[in-house]
């Protein structure tokens, strides 16, 4: 009886370590964004932010690609020439960029999701 207790704690621990592993493989920190835009040249970084975000008080990282999250699908052939290097997706706070690394990935890109987005990567900045 104490087994069959303690076998849907077991599948849930392990179904955690699952998730938190691929989630960690699927994202970067802010900190990682930074080291890997000095040692990886070839680094690509997707902006998807609405063209007036750009602009806004967050402004944006020098010489990233920009397609908006809901152009993102419609335009994914302007990313071909990049379908070799590795794409850091951010947008305001990592849930558009989630969405668009996901989306790419989709296609076969290597792309990870920028944890935090720009506010976390202004407050590192600062």
């Amino acid at each position: 009886m104490n087994k069959l207790k303690i076998m849907p704690f077991l599948v849930l621990i392990l179904l955690f370590n699952f998730i938190s592993g691929t989630c960690n493989a699927q994202s970067m920190s802010v900190k990682e964004l930074s080291k890997q835009m000095k040692n990886n040249k070839s680094l690509v970084i997707l902006d998807v932010r609405t063209d007036e975000e750009l602009v806004g008080p967050l402004g944006k990282i020098d010489n990233v690609v920009h397609i908006p999250i809901d152009e993102l699908e419609k335009r994914i052939h302007e990313l071909d020439q990049y379908r070799k290097n590795d794409i850091a997706v951010i947008c305001k706070t990592g849930v558009r960029s989630d969405r668009g690394a996901k989306i790419l990935r989709k296609y076969g890109f290597k792309a990870k999701n920028i944890s935090g987005g720009m506010v976390a990567y202004r407050e590192k900045i600062k």
